[in-house]
């Protein structure tokens, strides 16, 4: 009987190692989707509008830092009961002192779990494209006056990057 366990043992494990239990990680480079625009706006004034769209779309701002680097995701959904969402990495560059350059990342990401990793988003190829330029459209409108803030902002949530010390990051609770 101890010999027939040991055999399956070893069969398993001459299995696992043919199948490929464990694999190189996979190669996320080219995933994502970039696009920018330049304004018309000192860096200030558009790190400004940059998170007024955010906030005004009802994304997670998961960073937001002075040097410029705002990092959101959009509310994860299901699809074929596997979760997803949309991560956007939006930098603001200052080209000169009247003009900004916006660039928005899109990363695509299921939720899941492997032999490798543990339980977490993991990025997948991006094709669309159309809510970063929606974040784009509506960072130029705010800085040419045609929208203006859902609610009007208190005293106290009035941040400009000059006044954040650290980036401040928002998670849900899980």
């Amino acid at each position: 009987m101890k010999k027939h366990n040991v055999l399956i043992l070893v069969a398993l494990a001459g299995m696992a190692c043919v199948v490929g239990c464990a694999r190189e990680a996979r190669d996320t480079t080219g995933f994502a989707t970039t696009d920018s625009v330049v304004v018309n706006a000192g860096f200030e004034e558009a790190w400004i509008a940059t998170r007024e769209v955010l906030q005004q779309k009802d994304f997670e701002i998961d960073t937001r830092d002075k040097r410029g680097r705002f990092v959101a995701y959009s509310n994860p959904r299901r699809q074929l009961l596997v979760p997803y969402r949309q991560q956007y990495t939006i930098t603001l560059d200052e080209e000169s002192a009247g003009s900004t350059r916006v660039t928005v990342q899109t990363l695509r990401q299921v939720y899941g779990v492997t032999l490798l990793t543990y339980p977490g988003w993991h990025a997948r190829k991006t094709t669309d494209n159309s809510v970063a330029l929606e974040i784009l459209e509506g960072v130029q409108a705010y800085l040419n006056g045609e929208t203006s803030p859902a609610e009007p902002a208190a005293p106290a949530a009035e941040e400009s990057p000059a006044q954040l010390s650290q980036f401040q990051p928002r998670r849900n609770p899980a």
